[in-house]
């Protein structure tokens, strides 16, 4: 089930807080947890296997025959804030402290749990995960109103919250609006579409060209060139070299004029850029849309391959006060 995102909270009233159930957004990969007779395995959205043997064990150890668990697979900073950044060293060779949050439970054995309100999925699973761990951790509700729960993960430096209304079901594969997502950061993924040459003592590229589908189209929306370190620079312009393509993939370009923030592509800065087959996904952070539609201070957080890149859109702005 996906998580509708939004720009603002629900309307503020005092029946807020008793329609929405609270969690936190935690800035990981989605992972769906199938045990089959007791043993463990890991599935992205699109159903790509997750190799994280450390986690594997809590799961086959809960002392179920078969399940089927939602979640997110996050790594942790120093402070225990989930952290995209970090995850992605592990597969630089790191080895980040790594954790599996469930929230939400689909099958047990013999009985399925799809039918049944979130609130009786939800004790079932912390039934089933009563004794957490290191690696298994039950995601927190929180019974307090929406605007409060947003404000506290702004001052903890969380990405956002999710919001889960009160009696629903799980809808496989939608997003119906009864989950919402609200973030305090501007972050989403954002399809590769081309580099630009290094410049002056920087290696191997410049600055990748970042889009995301409108409509049957890719939309330029600018270009990222921080975020990146000498060995990431190296790893992935052998990546794209293997997607290299012979025509600008963007929609939308060429500009007949540079915008404000350098970001623009002309004609002749078009010259310059080694355009890729539009198939890879990188997860960006940045201030603000710009009112020409770019970018404004976007920064590579890591490469996303457990999201397609046809499903890649434009999401909406970070959360805001209530309306």
């Amino acid at each position: 089930m996906k998580a509708l995102g939004v720009d603002a909270l629900p309307a503020d009233h005092p029946s807020a807080a008793a329609r929405w159930h609270c969690e936190i957004k935690f800035d990981g990969y989605r992972a769906i947890a199938v045990i089959n007779q007791g043993v463990a395995r890991l599935l992205s959205r699109t159903e790509r296997p997750l190799d994280y043997p450390e986690l594997t064990p809590a799961l086959e150890n809960l002392g179920c025959r078969n399940a089927v668990i939602d979640g997110e697979i996050v790594a942790l900073d120093s402070k225990g804030r989930s952290d995209f950044q970090i995850l992605q060293g592990r597969d630089l060779g790191k080895r980040p402290p790594m954790v599996y949050f469930v929230f939400d439970l689909l099958h047990l054995d013999d009985e399925s749990f799809l039918s049944q309100p979130i609130e009786a999925r939800r004790a079932a699973l912390a039934r089933l995960v009563k004794k957490p761990g290191r690696t298994l951790q039950l995601s927190p509700n929180f019974d307090v109103p929406p605007k409060v729960l947003l404000a506290a993960a702004k001052r903890e430096g969380l990405e956002g919250i999710v919001l889960k209304r009160k009696g629903s079901l799980y809808e496989s594969d939608r997003r119906s609006g009864a989950w919402l997502k609200i973030k305090n950061l501007n972050e989403q993924e954002f399809v590769i579409g081309g580099f630009t040459p290094p410049k002056n003592s920087r290696e191997h590229f410049g600055a990748i060209l970042v889009g995301y589908h409108e409509g049957r189209g890719l939309h330029y929306a600018g270009k990222v060139g921080t975020g990146f370190d000498a060995k990431l620079l190296r790893s992935l312009h052998a990546l794209f070299l293997k997607h290299r393509a012979d025509s600008c993939p963007f929609a939308n370009l060429p500009f007949s004029r540079r915008s404000r923030y350098g970001s623009g592509m002309t004609r002749s800065a078009m010259r310059e850029v080694v355009w890729l087959q539009p198939r890879l996904v990188a997860q960006i952070k940045f201030a603000e849309w710009t009112q020409d539609g770019m970018l404004r201070q976007p920064v590579f957080l890591g490469m996303r391959d457990d999201k397609p890149a046809g499903l890649i859109r434009r999401e909406p702005a970070a959360g805001r006060s209530p309306r």
